[in-house]
């Protein structure tokens, strides 16, 4: 768009920029810049704009964009042109993903390079290897605390082997997801060991203040966080005599975005990672960029304005590189870090669908459907460029991030229901053969989350124990189950690393002094690759997961209709144990109807129900289930489903 303002400051800048920026090829840069400046622009002022330094500062913006430009590869300038040809190229219903840690999944980064064919024989093509920028040794937070945005942890590697781990993945068509925490630094980082020593400059940097009268007005309204291990939002630094916000843990000092020397370090960081050849950029903690007294400060309007501002310029510099939005929040709140565009998504392409996995754990405790159907039918579209991570569980505990409002509708008390998730899965209700782990628990309102891998939530740890073979044959295919949902919902299916084999609960986290408070640890293990041989004996809980996992893949990829392209419809039936949906293909070729069975018993559908002729008054030989290649248990025009089991049903057309 052109605008006579923007424009005009644009050749200010573009006339300030040094010899050694000009003289660079830079033809697709400049073309990029022109079509996206006067966006670009308006953000900035939205933010920065009553600064006496804001041209200076919109200067500096474009110098990073442009210098981390020239330093581009050939190959990923040429990637960038690909995917801005195929800009859809990430709904596509090939991509399926695992996350893992990069000391756990193997012994460090050399040793993961060595594993990489383990991701093409199951069928994952998306790698997000979790935190592996250097952190100090015991105040790490998983990593989360950066104390140096540039250097790997040299407990795993180093940048070089990042390097060749990635050109194993593209030689593999494998994308490679990392993390880069951009709401709060470690307070080893250089820049807080800076503003320590008195520097304005970096003090500027954080929230920092001279007494407790401003952190004060600020906690009326806040949130806690970790209430049980770090009570409140800020923390007073000895050596400074200062009050610093930490909102998360107190060696976890927030930045200050509203200094835009802030954004500008941050954007330069991103491309940094950018020119490494990572394709996908988790963005962590997002909904907390902006902090304002009298508010939470979560899901601020210009958090989103940073968001936007940081996929402009990326857009720029690095337009095939995307972003993954790390924000766990109400469904309301999530779909707006897609960007409010009324098509494309202007801050991230890719977020978390916390609300979904929420939901999918809350039938496996109630054993119906009455829930997950509620709270699906409320969650908002999504944008048409923009796509869902779905997940069963992840690093992170698991909250139960559904609305009081849903909970009601489907039926329950909210508050004793919750509880009653949480006895469930915590071993304490009377029913129950999950072994999961309270965490952040809140003695104010008695609310917590739930650690625990999914086979030990799911059961299978306590099957085992007992030695009962039919336990654990029905918990397989609960958990098979649950990978179905993920693998059809629409979006990019994230399996979390030792599912695939069936790893149990990690207690070791209890021996060791800096994880002994931190119950996620349970769920975060280190694979036994003498377990994970086991995948190639038949008959092994091993064998039975991960070639069960290796056909669901292979199917998806085969499917069009499991592309994200919004369509997915919820189809309503009598039956509360049913959760049921029908995917459409866009390219016209075969609809897919999923149907779920979340009871340990039998259940049946008249397929009736189904308003659809594509179903209706069909026998079994007209209908086939793509993921096991046989024709549906039928009696007439009912649909039978033994205990967990699932269908991917469509018209039978040979």
């Amino acid at each position: 768009m052109y605008e006579q303002l923007s424009h005009s400051i644009l050749n200010e800048i573009l006339d300030q920029l040094k010899p050694e920026i000009t003289e660079k090829e830079l033809n697709h840069f400049y073309t990029r810049l022109g079509a996206n400046f006067y966006s670009l622009f308006s953000l900035f002022q939205k933010l920065y704009g009553k600064r006496h330094d804001f041209k200076y500062q919109l200067l500096r913006l474009v110098e990073v964009m442009a210098r981390q430009y020239i330093m581009r590869s050939s190959f990923l300038k040429q990637r960038d042109l690909a995917r801005e040809k195929d800009f859809n190229w990430f709904l596509n219903q090939k991509w399926v993903g695992m996350t893992l840690y990069a000391d756990g999944f193997a012994e460090d980064l050399p040793d993961l390079a060595t594993k990489i064919d383990y991701f093409t024989e199951l069928g994952v093509n998306l790698v997000h290897i979790m935190p592996i920028l250097e952190c100090p040794k015991n105040a790490s937070d998983g990593g989360y605390a950066v104390s140096n945005y540039r250097k790997i942890d040299e407990r795993v590697g180093d940048l070089q082997d990042i390097q060749v781990i990635s050109n194993l993945m593209k030689e593999r068509d494998i994308l490679l997801v990392l993390d880069i925490v951009v709401n709060h630094t470690s307070n080893e980082h250089e820049w807080a060991e800076k503003a320590r020593q008195g520097d304005r400059k970096y003090q500027d940097y954080y929230y920092i203040f001279e007494n407790r009268e401003i952190p004060d007005m600020f906690e009326k309204t806040l949130p806690e966080v970790f209430p049980q291990t770090a009570p409140g939002n800020f923390t007073y630094d000895q050596e400074m005599k200062k009050w610093v916000m930490t909102v998360f843990n107190n060696y976890q000092w927030d930045l200050n975005y509203q200094n835009p020397a802030v954004f500008i370090e941050m954007l330069d960081i991103l491309l940094f990672w950018a020119n490494q050849g990572v394709d996908i950029l988790r963005l962590d903690a997002v909904a907390f960029l902006w902090k304002k007294i009298g508010g939470n400060s979560q899901n601020e309007e210009e958090a989103h304005i940073l968001l936007q501002l940081f996929k402009d310029c990326c857009q720029v510099t690095a337009p095939g590189t995307l972003f993954i939005a790390e924000a766990i929040v109400a469904p309301l709140e999530i779909v707006k870090y897609f960007g409010e565009d009324a098509i494309n998504a202007k801050e991230c392409e890719i977020a978390y669908n916390a609300t979904f996995m929420a939901l999918l754990w809350d039938a496996v405790a109630t054993k119906n459907a009455k829930l997950i159907r509620q709270g699906v039918r409320n969650l908002p579209d999504k944008l048409e460029r923009a796509t869902w991570l779905n997940y069963i569980r992840c690093h992170d505990d698991i909250g139960l991030g559904f609305t009081d409002d849903d909970i009601f509708q489907a039926g329950y008390e909210p508050r004793s229901h919750r509880q009653f998730l949480l006895n469930y899965f915590s071993g304490k209700f009377d029913d129950t053969s999950a072994r999961g782990l309270l965490f952040g628990q809140n003695p104010k309102n008695n609310d917590a989350r739930i650690s625990g891998t999914l086979t030990s939530l799911i059961g299978l740890e306590s099957a085992l124990e007992e030695g009962n073979q039919h336990k654990i044959d029905l918990t397989i295919k609960h958990i098979l189950l649950l990978h179905s949902m993920i693998f059809s919902f629409g979006g990019i299916p994230l399996i979390y690393y030792g599912d695939e084999i069936g790893t149990l609960n990690d207690y070791s986290f209890m021996g060791n002094l800096s994880k002994a408070n931190d119950t996620r640890w349970a769920h975060r293990p280190k694979i036994d690759w003498q377990k994970a041989e086991k995948r190639k004996i038949e008959g092994s809980i091993e064998y039975t997961i991960f070639t069960a996992l290796q056909r669901m893949i292979k199917v998806r990829k085969e499917i069009s209709a499991f592309g994200d392209f919004n369509n997915r419809e919820l189809i309503n039936v009598s039956n509360p144990h049913l959760f049921a949906f029908l995917r459409i293909d866009p390219e016209e070729k075969n609809n897919v109807l999923v149907i779920g069975n979340f009871d340990a018993n039998s259940q049946y559908l008249d397929l009736g129900e189904i308003h659809h002729n594509l179903f209706r008054l069909l026998n079994s030989n007209d209908i086939i289930d793509l993921y096991s290649g046989k024709n549906p248990t039928m009696f007439k025009d009912q649909l039978v489903l033994s205990p967990f089991r699932f269908y991917w049903l469509s018209i039978n057309k040979n």
